[in-house]
């Protein structure tokens, strides 16, 4: 756990217990994991937070545990109590509290809560069943798929059938903690520097291509230095490649126009303008969301046209003049991410493939015509699945026949190696992505 959650286990552990079942049970209604922990009391975030990413990892087993226990599936505050202490307890290894302590106080947090108090004793029934018969329970979990690797059904059948060979990697990686991942700004340090102001810190590090590296153990930002004054910025490895792909071979004077649709929080944007000197207007639909593109850009020292609009709708904020390149970071299932976001496997649904795969493609479209012929457009996606990746790509191409795929990486699919154990090439640890880039002919 981190520091502050470390300092959160000074309250009692029922009441995390409580706001805990409580962020699992609204993401299983359909919020995000990030808006329900926003709302949890500033003096227990840092615990719950810590508290629920352990229980989405572990969602599967508990769920599985539960359908054994309980034949027929309790009421909403009832099953999130349960589930919540089942995916704690269930495994003694990484676990954060002994399984015992953490049965006794989900009970305590059932007794306590109005809307669960009735059921104390049911609960407190079922759990006392899970520690006696623990092993044999478990054995019969096993048969359940998403027991095994956490993971909804319809998620692993996908996987199964789009990547044949590599599904079980893909979901055992997606399972594990991301590492701290930096960028280094070379407008103002070289990664060598960098590396160096970090052992100097006594902060272990390491070089994984680009401008990434990673961090052995994760730190507070204001203890990374130079980081107040832009020298690095948090930013997985893989999202680093959208900036790189963009400018590869190429050069862009301060007279180029950039686009950067779907922006926010402002990674990509910052990378660029630390590439180059092009007029950047970076878009995002959600106001709130442009304000941390500014707070990142001058943070940065860096300059961009920041405009909060739907970038479906360029009527609202296009001006006319074609741009010569164009990074559409589409909005997706972000199913690449969940080492980072693990609320997303059991947020979405597999219908929101298709929804998100049509905003894509109407996404694609629109922006294409606001390209100069010879410009570049890449188009990404940090998600795993085909229908937002290469299948995406390829309707796209069929759709335009002035549209050229240029050399691209396609799907980067997650990987988790232990980067300090690997040298040279072999250092690979990065989130989902898909990266397709067009080259718009003349003519």
């Amino acid at each position: 756990m981190t520091q502050e959650s470390s300092q959160a286990r000074t309250l009692p552990l029922w009441r995390q217990l409580q706001s805990t079942a409580k962020v699992v049970q609204q993401v299983c209604a359909g919020k995000s994991g990030s808006a329900a922990l926003d709302a949890v009391e500033p003096q227990l975030r840092p615990g719950v937070q810590a508290l629920s990413f352990y229980v989405w990892r572990n969602w599967g087993r508990a769920e599985a545990l539960r359908q054994i226990l309980v034949q027929k599936k309790p009421g909403a505050e009832v099953n999130a109590m349960l589930c919540t202490a089942l995916a704690l307890a269930w495994q003694e290894n990484g676990a954060p509290y002994d399984s015992h302590t953490l049965v006794n106080q989900a009970v305590e947090a059932a007794k306590r809560h109005p809307k669960t108090k009735a059921q104390a004793s049911f609960i407190n029934a079922c759990l006392r069943r899970f520690l006696r018969d623990k092993e044999q329970l478990l054995a019969l979990t096993d048969a359940y798929p998403s027991a095994v690797y956490n993971h909804p059904e319809w998620w692993i059948k996908k996987l199964q059938q789009q990547f044949p060979e590599q599904w079980s990697d893909v979901l055992n990686a997606s399972n594990t903690h991301a590492p701290m991942t930096l960028r280094v700004n070379q407008r103002k340090t070289s990664v060598e520097s960098y590396l160096q102001q970090l052992r100097d810190r006594r902060i272990a590090a390491c070089h994984v291509g680009g401008s990434a590296i990673i961090l052995k153990q994760a730190v507070p930002v204001h203890h990374l230095p130079g980081f107040a004054e832009g020298e690095v910025s948090v930013q997985d490895a893989a999202a680093q490649n959208a900036a790189q792909l963009l400018m590869q071979g190429m050069s862009f004077s301060a007279a180029a126009r950039i686009l950067d649709a779907c922006a926010a929080p402002g990674g990509k944007t910052g990378h660029l303008l630390e590439m180059c000197d092009a007029e950047v207007l970076a878009l995002d639909v959600d106001a709130t969301r442009c304000e941390r593109i500014t707070h990142n850009m001058k943070r940065l020292g860096l300059s961009a046209s920041i405009v909060a609009a739907d970038a479906a709708k360029p009527d609202t904020w296009w001006n006319g003049q074609l741009f010569d390149a164009i990074i559409l970071d589409a909005p997706c299932t972000a199913s690449g991410i969940v080492r980072r976001h693990p609320d997303v496997r059991w947020l979405r649904r597999s219908a929101d493939i298709v929804q998100l795969a049509k905003l894509q493609n109407q996404l694609l479209e629109t922006l294409w015509p606001l390209l100069k012929p010879g410009g570049r457009l890449l188009y990404c996606t940090c998600s795993v699945f085909l229908e937002e990746g290469a299948m995406q790509a390829e309707t796209f191409l069929v759709n335009n026949t002035n549209a050229v795929l240029l050399p691209s990486p396609g799907h980067y699919l997650p990987r988790s190696d232990d980067v300090f154990a690997e040298v040279g090439d072999n250092r690979i640890n990065h989130d989902g992505f898909y990266f397709a880039l067009f080259y718009k002919q003349l003519g």
